[in-house]
């Protein structure tokens, strides 16, 4: 209907009945944009104040750590010897370590062959490790080659400790076996059952055979010296055979002047509660000291996250004053009573004495003081202090089932659990949301209706002027032509 001026009337209808609708739906409009704007804030402040919790929560976890609270750390006077570390469980002290000898394992190469992908024959392979099976390879025509076999060891590898390559020297391929698995003893041996001959007689499987540690040849042993005709066969043979490249040995070391022997470099069971690593030969001191600064960061990291919270909090309850004439900045969460009740459990539970025997009973105790917004304030002096007087005390004050974390965490807890306050608190306000858009909808059906309404009012009293307009023509037109009859149209 919209578009019809009034053609009886002259009246412009659609004007008059935007007009109508606009005064008839702003007062509701108002009502709903306010609320869902304000709904939207108090929305939008709770997710980020669940986040906020949520990484105070997380730091509480952290700092709940016993053994990360009593840590020790381990210098070491000369770092390219052995370095270490230590559980909570290492006495303080300082421990002379002479390394005499790195643990190693086996190397050898077996003996030469043509070339790396020359036909050796089929069989099996047995690797051992001293007295003890590595691993059984089954060779066939399908890895029958230096390569094939390589290959066939390697994947082995994570549980027999042998690797193998291919190196090629003046004589030949050679397989070359490598031990991860240090400790005097555990030399590697490799024996063949041969079924079928490989491609001729020097390219054989059995040449692969290694029974255990080669010399070389010693000419002073030959009456004829480095001359001597049997010296240069054996010289010969030895260069073409399998050769040792390294013997497994076990590490030899002084702790305070006590001979200890380790298969590994990896030391861990002979000072209780350090564990350190030999590098090479030579002389250090381990120093084992409690993690004092560690514990400082750990109190300071407290702080901060606490304080993240609490200013995230206090922004969003706060009312800010701009000037006399403009309305004051209000936050969205002002005046909210499960904040209210959030910020006041938080506070009772950091000021609640810890109990038990230590003198530490306050954060107070430790430096750490309530400022006038509700942040704390971190004394690193009387924190210091306190630390180096009683260590396990500060430790126990933070961690364990009754220590501050736990009682935060307790405290936090229902707040961001699932179905929890904050969550319980957001669906709520998502349901007004809901509901703002449901009756906008509504409103949007009633304007249409009272829209359809108004013209259709408007409209009827158009064509009713419309018909008296003509009426009224008919008439006067009527007495014109009366005989007689005067008409006067000025009145």
């Amino acid at each position: 209907m919209a578009g019809i001026t009034g053609l009886g009337s002259g009246m412009n209808i659609d004007s008059m009945v935007s007009a109508i609708l606009t005064a008839e739906r702003a007062p509701k409009e108002t009502q709903l944009s306010n609320l869902e704007t304000k709904t939207t804030a108090k929305l939008t402040s709770l997710g980020q104040l669940k986040g906020a919790v949520s990484a105070f929560q997380s730091a509480l976890v952290t700092l709940n750590s016993t053994s990360s609270f009593l840590a020790r750390t381990v210098s070491s006077s000369t770092n390219s010897v052995a370095t270490g570390t230590a559980t909570q469980s290492a006495s303080a002290g300082s421990y002379k370590l002479d390394v005499e000898q790195l643990a190693s394992g086996s190397k050898v190469a077996t003996a030469a062959v043509t070339d790396s992908s020359v036909t050796l024959g089929t069989g099996t392979l047995t690797l051992s490790l001293g007295a003890n099976t590595a691993a059984t390879i089954n060779i066939d025509s399908s890895n029958n080659s230096l390569a094939g076999i390589r290959d066939a060891i390697n994947k082995t590898s994570s549980n027999s400790g042998i690797n193998a390559s291919i190196i090629t020297d003046n004589q030949g391929s050679r397989l070359v076996l490598t031990s991860t698995k240090t400790g005097e003893g555990k030399d590697i041996t490799l024996s063949v059952n041969e079924t079928s001959a490989g491609s001729s007689s020097t390219n054989t499987l059995s040449r692969l055979a290694y029974s255990g540690p080669v010399t070389a040849p010693n000419a002073a042993d030959y009456a004829g010296g480095e001359t001597d005709v049997d010296y240069l066969a054996d010289l010969s043979a030895y260069q073409q055979g399998p050769q040792t490249l390294a013997i497994a040995q076990s590490a030899k070391f002084k702790v305070d002047g006590l001979s200890v022997t380790r298969d590994t470099n990896a030391v861990s069971d002979v000072v209780s509660g350090l564990s350190f690593t030999l590098k090479e030969t030579g002389s250090t001191n381990l120093t084992v000291t409690r993690d004092e600064s560690g514990v400082q960061s750990k109190v300071q990291g407290f702080v901060d996250a606490y304080n993240t919270l609490i200013g995230f909090i206090n922004t969003e309850t706060k009312v800010t004053r701009v000037d006399d004439t403009s309305e004051p900045v209000v936050g969205s969460l002002v005046g909210d009573g499960g904040v209210r009740s959030l910020v006041n459990s938080i506070r009772s539970a950091i000021n609640t004495p810890q109990g038990g025997s230590s003198s530490l009973q306050l954060l107070a105790d430790m430096g750490v003081t309530t400022q006038k917004d509700g942040t704390l304030a971190l004394d690193s002096d009387k924190l210091s202090a306190a630390i180096s007087s009683d260590f396990e005390g500060v430790a126990s004050y933070f961690t364990g089932d009754t220590g501050l974390a736990a009682r935060l965490g307790s405290v936090l807890s229902p707040y961001t659990a699932s179905g929890g306050i904050l969550e319980s608190r957001t669906s709520a306000l998502e349901g007004t949301l809901d509901s703002i858009d449901k009756q906008k909808e509504a409103l949007d059906a009633r304007m249409e209706s009272v829209k359809t309404r108004l013209y259709n009012q408007y409209n009827a009293m158009d064509s009713l002027l419309a018909q008296l307009s003509t009426t009224s023509d008919s008439l006067t037109a009527l007495f014109d032509s009366m005989p007689g009859f005067v008409y006067n149209s000025d009145g």
